[in-house]
């Protein structure tokens, strides 16, 4: 009877360790799992909004005119909008990237949630701007750019979040309707034999004159569920995120690169 005992409770155990581990294990396939709410990153005023000239050795990537710097991610013609100056997303055709390849860089760009945006959370002009690009769709290092102008949503996915990884320092947003800047240092992650990870990644941001992201060092690249990692590349185009979410499409203008 003793040994019964004995067997009974060794199995009421393994079976409670093993109900343990794949709670463990299906909660890290949970988008929930890697969002970071606390700390809440401080509202903050935004610098004040004044034009940015580029320097004179930049790539114009998008002055206003026309989309040839970019491409689908298949590499024909970007279908998104060219309207009185500005680049709109064209909803339901997919990301944009840049026909160049880039490894280390200073970018600018500035971009406008739509003034009558609905929704809340993520589905609130969600987009993305991928400092490089390592697949068709939604693969790379994603600095987030959505609405945060009193939009509650968890911190490492608010505007100027390295998506996932990072909550920005500060939140100097302004209200839906105006323009925002980004103004970003990337430094490229570097690779050895083998596809070793000789260095990581590396982002510095600013958002509308005020620093959001200093010198982070990425854990690999944005993921949605799980943990982020590495794969092995050289020099890589820039891309624009099309959300599959239904808020208005988003604009985007005064896009400019210059290679460190």
């Amino acid at each position: 009877m003793r040994r019964s005992h004995s067997i009974a409770g060794l199995s009421i155990a393994i079976v409670l360790v093993t109900g343990v581990i794949l709670a463990w294990i299906v909660g890290l396939r949970l988008p929930g799992a890697t969002e970071v709410w606390e700390p809440v990153p401080p509202i903050v005023e935004p610098g004040p909004a004044k034009p940015v000239q580029p320097p004179p050795d930049a790539i114009a990537l998008f002055d206003g005119d026309d989309l040839d710097e970019w491409a689908s991610m298949d590499g024909s013609p970007a279908p998104w909008t060219v309207n009185g100056g500005t680049l709109i997303v064209k909803k339901g055709t997919g990301n944009i990237r840049t026909r160049r390849k880039f490894r280390d860089y200073r970018l600018h760009l500035e971009w406008r949630i739509p003034k009558d945006i609905t929704g809340d959370g993520q589905a609130r002009g969600n987009s993305g701007l991928f400092l490089g690009a390592t697949g068709k769709q939604d693969a790379g290092y994603e600095l987030q750019i959505l609405d945060s102008y009193q939009n509650k949503t968890y911190g490492n996915g608010q505007a100027g979040a390295v998506y996932k990884q990072y909550s920005p320092l500060a939140n100097p947003m302004r209200p839906p309707g105006e323009w925002q800047s980004y103004d970003v240092i990337w430094k490229a992650p570097r690779f050895g034999r083998g596809g070793a990870l000789a260095s990581p990644a590396v982002v510095t941001a600013y958002m509308n004159g005020v620093l959001i992201q200093n010198g982070v060092k990425l854990r690999g690249e944005t993921v949605w569920v799980g943990k982020p990692r590495y794969r092995a590349h050289g020099r890589l185009p820039i891309m624009l995120q099309d959300h599959r979410d239904p808020s208005p499409p988003i604009s985007f203008r005064n896009i400019w690169v210059q290679e460190m």
